[in-house]
């Protein structure tokens, strides 16, 4: 590699020049077989990457699929705390990201530091922590679970026994509610994109639209739950959506599932909730829309960032890892 080719890491992502000319989808996927490197992307990203990807799908799905596959190098195209995930359970691979300071507001709603703290307050209690924190909290954690499983999982423990779960504020009051496990301390964290759904705006919708179904993702506060119709994980509302008879869906997660539902669905139709905070705004993840050709090419190409945890640290996070893929078999 030549001086001037070095990759030079900004923000985040490699900022280098590419040449207009360049058919990008071409270039990945000819990339990816030289390399035998797979694409994971998740269901909140750009439409443009998940039409590239080998996979989509939500954070059980990817997890699933990270720790199940023949590649030799994985290249998440997610946020920092799903590539952290297919690290630990793919250690001996290389897994690339293709910019590092994709963050996740609910993720960073808890930190080690106040976490150990809190946790001292209830001595005996099992931790119970969302996927969607980073690995120095799964590895304080007893199972690890995301919204496709969290029912399952805390159904599968005896009534009496007392749970801590977190971070996810919003997911564990659903999960107490529909489980009627009264032993439950819930961390109070929360999703920037599902806690900030307008109420007002799907009672314009369903106005509009009567015959619609309202289908929200567990993350999503009481008040945005009671309007719907169905709640479920990102998978779970693309299925249903798929399944239903209706025709007209008003969907309260985050918008990239869109591009999948129409998709599958192409005579139905799908309206994204606005933000509560700005009638006029979409209320997405803009950390998942980080995301896009020219940086998955790039990071393919020069094979930065890679992602990297202390083996020490992922063992530790792995136990809680393993435990949900196996109670959610």
């Amino acid at each position: 590699m030549n001086k001037e080719d070095k990759p030079m890491l900004k923000n985040g992502h490699i900022e280098m020049p590419i040449d207009p000319s360049l058919d990008l989808r071409s270039e990945i996927a000819k990339m990816k077989k030289e390399k035998n490197a797979i694409i994971l992307a998740h269901y909140y990203t750009n439409d443009e990457v998940q039409e590239i990807a080998d996979y989509t799908g939500d954070s059980l799905g990817l997890s699933q699929k990270a720790a199940a596959n023949d590649a030799d190098i994985i290249v998440f195209a997610g946020v920092h705390f799903m590539a952290e995930t297919a690290k630990i359970l793919s250690p001996n691979k290389k897994v690339l990201i293709p910019d590092s300071e994709t963050g996740c507001s609910l993720a960073d709603s808890v930190n080690e530091k106040v976490f150990a703290e809190f946790l001292k307050q209830y001595p005996g209690y099992t931790v119970i922590s969302y996927v969607n924190t980073t690995a120095e909290i799964k590895a304080m954690s007893d199972i690890v679970c995301t919204s496709s499983n969290a029912v399952k999982i805390v159904n599968s423990l005896p009534k009496d026994e007392k749970i801590i779960f977190g971070p996810d504020k919003n997911l564990g009051a659903y999960v107490k509610k529909v489980t009627g496990h009264e032993n439950m301390v819930i961390w109070n964290g929360g999703c920037h994109v599902h806690g900030n759904f307008s109420v007002e705006h799907i009672k314009k919708l369903k106005q509009q639209n009567p015959e619609a179904e309202v289908l929200a993702h567990p993350e999503c506060p009481a008040e945005i739950l009671d309007l719907a119709s169905y709640i479920g994980a990102t998978s779970a509302l693309l299925k249903h959506s798929i399944e239903s008879k209706t025709q007209k869906f008003i969907i309260a997660t985050e918008p990239g599932i869109l591009y999948e539902m129409k998709k599958q669905c192409p005579n139905k139709e799908f309206y994204p909730v606005l933000s509560k905070s700005n009638d006029n705004t979409i209320n997405q993840c803009f950390d998942m829309k980080k995301n896009t050709l020219e940086n998955i090419y790039l990071t393919l190409k020069y094979e930065l960032p890679e992602v990297f945890v202390e083996p020490t640290l992922a063992n530790k996070a792995l136990s809680s890892i393993n435990r949900m893929l196996e109670m959610s078999k």
